[in-house]
């Protein structure tokens, strides 16, 4: 299967909201696994949300099981339609982007959170995330509203800053 392009800054179409997904069918199937895909073709990415190649429905992927420190996760987690129902707590943190290849940023996001979404069968799951997963599905959920993490950071001046090495 041929990778997705990801949009990077400063295309304009990040900036678009997501529509919610409403058939759960075969082509639903095949665009997440190219977007698993592409999203295992990035370096690092632990996350990938659908605007980000140009298909602007609300579907991302979390996945933070294979980070360098292990962090209490779900595992490989496809969210559809994803909804915050309840936070607490806040938490600066660096971030990172495919879209933003050449910045990271510390970036204020609640610490523990709540979530509902349907898989791609279409059966709504409920979880209760913490720390970095919480973040990360923080995140992806900020692309289906058109949201960067640099919209974000606390200055531009002092929490913004140039990636050394990225590709």
């Amino acid at each position: 299967m041929t990778l997705m392009e990801i949009l990077t800054i400063p295309d304009q179409r990040l900036k678009q909201l997501s529509e919610p997904v409403a058939d759960f069918d075969q082509a639903l199937l095949d665009f997440v696994s190219a977007l698993e895909q592409t999203r295992q073709q990035g370096p690092a990415a632990v996350g990938i949300a659908a605007p980000q190649v140009g298909h602007f429905q609300r579907i991302a992927i979390v996945d933070c099981s294979n980070t360098r420190k292990p962090v209490p996760n779900h595992g490989n987690l496809v969210l559809i339609n994803p909804e915050i129902t309840h936070w607490e707590g806040y938490d600066m943190g660096r971030e990172g982007c495919l879209s933003v290849p050449d910045y990271t940023g510390n970036v204020i996001r609640a610490t523990h959170i709540k979530l509902k979404a349907q898989d791609p069968s279409g059966e709504t799951l409920e979880y209760e995330m913490e720390g970095y997963e919480a973040r990360a599905v923080q995140h992806e959920i900020d692309h289906l509203d058109g949201t960067l993490f640099i919209d974000r950071v606390v200055s531009r001046r002092t929490d913004l800053f140039k990636r050394k090495n990225y590709r």
